[in-house]
């Protein structure tokens, strides 16, 4: 890994290239918006802290609803990141948003998304969250039958029918995929040998049925793999026409679409991917009617690489010749970094030292807390550091702060910025 974190290989011109090639001033430092990243940390009064940069969340939006089809809907999945502020700026970037708990429900409303674009989903649903989403208008992602009956009581009471999708476990894995929710026995969805008799439920309760949720898996760097999830997906959904309480008027097809952690990683070609939703979108109206639409759900890839993990020295060792630069932040604030948020075998993030700081040296990046686990960087090449200086961890902008046990040894917990 070098402190100018570049892939290994150039991208296809359809692939977007690696965010982590920041710009950088004169002196070496990472620019955020164009301004000088001590500049910024100043501003924010701290480390450790997470940067997002609105600019990059923009274009990043801007590229894929460039490259849809009409009638193919781009909705962010909030868990990615929850931040109120970014999911206040992605409002005005997406045309939805997918949550999946009530506290994600409030701040999708808070940040003024139309109702009848937010859809909740989540196979432990409580009852009190079902109620809200009821009351609320928002389409509810079904997972069981448990959560038909729930709303069937929410309707009534309320006297407007719940609105409802059918969040299959498809009968496929999405291969290739960092994280798989499909295929086999699983906790996500109703499995799609059953999904005729649900809706059969959906129709006697009397809920207002709208369309399918089918979420294969995620971080997939491959497209032929993402191709062939969603095309199997809409062949699945179309086998279900007659059985439909109401006509379709949604199909999300998920996500999946993953970003590079490592030089190693290819950067996914999107191109095959958005021949796919094209060939859909065209397909669409014949099989299920004008009224319906596609919806195509993402967190990391629309949020990842427009983040950065900021932390400072705060002391330089050598241990029998191995180098550490202890910092002030670590896996209490970034899990994923540290190679305990699902990773098999651990990879560093792309990891540098602002500035241009003398000779270069190999050293490992750790953190405060009494345990081996605490890692950011496990020998890697980075530029002379001393106390005071600043690490940055690249793609750091979904799966950070809110995926980390901020509270694990009582530590401070990290401040966030949209800049």
């Amino acid at each position: 890994m070098t402190d100018t974190p570049v892939p290994a290989a150039t991208p296809a011109p359809t692939a977007p290239a690696p965010h982590w090639t920041w710009p950088r001033t004169a002196d070496g430092e990472w620019q955020v918006a164009g301004r000088p990243l001590s500049q910024v940390v100043d501003e924010i009064g701290t480390t450790p802290c997470y940067v997002y940069d609105r600019t990059r969340l923009a274009s990043r939006a801007a590229e894929l609803r460039a490259a849809f089809p009409p009638g193919v809907l781009l909705h962010y999945a909030i868990k990615a990141n929850p931040m109120p502020a970014l999911v206040g700026f992605m409002a005005g970037q997406v045309d939805g948003f997918d949550v999946a708990s009530a506290g994600e429900l409030r701040v999708a409303l808070d940040a003024g998304m139309a109702r009848e674009h937010v859809s909740f989903a989540g196979p432990g649903k409580q009852e009190a969250e079902l109620r809200q989403a009821q009351a609320a208008g928002i389409l509810v992602n079904l997972e069981s039958f448990r959560e038909v009956d729930l709303l069937a009581r929410a309707s009534e009471r309320d006297g407007r029918p719940a609105r409802v999708a059918v969040r299959v476990n498809l009968p496929f894995e999405l291969k290739a995929s960092g994280m798989k929710m499909s295929g086999g026995a699983k906790q996500f969805g109703v499995d799609a040998e059953r999904v005729p008799e649900l809706l059969g439920r959906i129709r006697d309760a009397g809920l207002a049925f709208e369309g399918f949720h089918c979420f294969a898996g995620s971080q997939n760097l491959r497209a032929e793999a993402i191709v062939e999830a969603q095309q199997r997906s809409y062949a699945l959904v179309r086998g279900w026409l007659d059985l439909l309480p109401a006509p379709l008027r949604f199909l999300n097809l998920g996500g999946g679409f993953g970003i590079p952690y490592s030089e190693r990683d290819p950067v996914l070609d999107t191109a095959p991917v958005f021949a796919s939703l094209h060939d859909l979108a065209t397909r669409a109206p014949a099989d299920f009617g004008t009224q319906a639409r596609l919806v195509v759900e993402l967190g990391r890839y629309l949020v990842g690489e427009a983040g950065l993990y900021v932390c400072r020295v705060i002391d330089r060792k050598v241990s029998r010749d191995k180098t550490f630069l202890v910092t002030d932040g670590g896996m209490h604030q970034h899990l994923a970094a540290s190679g305990n948020f699902g990773q098999v075998m651990r990879r560093n993030y792309p990891i540098a030292v602002n500035g241009m700081r003398g000779e270069r040296e190999m050293a490992s990046v750790v953190g405060p807390l009494c345990t081996p686990l605490d890692l950011l960087g496990d020998n890697v090449e980075l530029g002379h550091a001393e106390p005071g200086d600043l690490v940055v961890v690249f793609q750091s902008g979904a799966y950070g702060r809110s995926a980390s046990p901020r509270q694990f040894l009582g530590h401070p917990d990290v401040v966030e910025a949209l800049i």
